[in-house]
């Protein structure tokens, strides 16, 4: 089974890869609120049916494999259209309350999701889970229809779609070093996935009970809620590129602080912090490329950064790979914080 899972998620990861310039050429050619729409409808729909199959005993692991990649992917297309809906509806000086928002929003359901989930997990089976799943994504579909939309894209879908795809290219060479800045910021997202596969193994090495991990994710949740109560007042006070600058760096040496330690009580508090400064970074990029990025433009130029983390992030599960097979587990927190900080110094 651990087998099976691993594939499945390599398939997604994989799929999501090579469908992204794909939507994202999309994402710039049609109303983003609709394409918004749909993801929310499409994984409705997936959920639903799987509740049903399992319902009526036609469940099977295969059945779950498809309702995932549907998930990864769509989930992968609403993330990037999400920030590109954002730019284009709001005015310039509402972007920093929205997205103080939108991540109090976020950790909030994901930390009540997951505080729910362990309640109900010895009570429910996967047929519940799924309704439920299809009842939050029907939820998401009627609070888009009733988000006003002012729409500005309206001439894109004139031109070919497969030269929208190869625009790309030109667009990152047109400013290198204000995309390579870009790049480097979004290192941080493959760092948080690679510290979710990381440390389970670490505490399972440790023989450490299960519970710190959920008290792990709990902190990460939690640092990062208290970045989207603060974010308006940051940004306020700093500039983007400053916080990026800082985060980063702050980033890499809580990792290089993590490869020190021994207790797991010392984990869950750094991760608090790692939380805080994760989503720092990554809400004053989204927010800096408000700013500074064409709204006729910005689909593509999410799709670019999310190819470049997912590829990242595929190579960060390979190191997890190798480094389980030199029994080197404990490495990997010194090895990603230098990383991290090599790239930040040589920003």
């Amino acid at each position: 089974m651990g087998t099976f899972v691993a594939v499945t998620a390599l398939f997604c990861t994989g799929a999501t890869f090579i469908s992204t310039p794909y939507f994202s050429a999309l994402t710039d050619r049609h109303s983003r609120k609709l394409i918004l729409v749909l993801v929310q409808a499409a994984q409705s729909v997936s959920a639903l049916l799987t509740a049903i199959l399992y319902w009526f005993d036609f469940g099977s692991h295969w059945l779950l494999a498809g309702a995932q990649l549907i998930f990864w992917v769509s989930s992968n297309l609403a993330w990037q259209v999400n920030k590109a809906f954002t730019q284009e509806n709001y005015v310039k000086a509402e972007y920093a309350k929205i997205s103080g928002y939108q991540e109090v929003v976020m950790q909030g359901t994901t930390l009540g999701a997951g505080a729910l989930g362990v309640v109900l997990l010895e009570i429910w089976g996967i047929a519940e889970f799924s309704l439920f799943a299809a009842s939050a994504s029907a939820l998401a579909v009627c609070c888009y229809l009733l988000t006003p939309y002012n729409r500005q894209l309206r001439t894109s879908a004139k031109a070919p779609l497969l030269s929208q795809i190869k625009e790309l290219k030109s667009i990152y060479c047109e400013t290198p070093a204000f995309y390579a800045f870009l790049l480097i910021s979004c290192l941080s997202y493959p760092v948080l996935t690679f510290l979710g596969k990381l440390v389970p193994i670490w505490f399972s090495e440790q023989n450490i009970s299960g519970n710190w991990f959920a008290l792990f994710s709990v902190a990460l949740g939690l640092g990062s809620l208290i970045t989207g109560l603060l974010i308006s007042r940051l940004l306020n006070l700093f500039s983007h590129q400053r916080i990026m600058q800082c985060s980063i760096m702050l980033l890499a040496l809580i990792l290089l602080l993590m490869s020190g330690v021994t207790q797991p009580l010392t984990i869950i508090v750094l991760m608090i912090f790692f939380g805080f400064f994760n989503a720092l970074n990554r809400i004053a990029r989204t927010n800096w490329m408000h700013h500074t990025t064409s709204i006729a433009q910005r689909g593509r130029i999410d799709g670019g950064l999310a190819m470049f983390t997912t590829a990242v992030q595929s190579l960060s599960y390979v190191l997890i790979v190798f480094l389980a097979h030199f029994d080197a587990i404990d490495n990997g927190f010194f090895i990603v914080g230098l990383v991290l900080f090599c790239c930040r110094t040589g920003c």
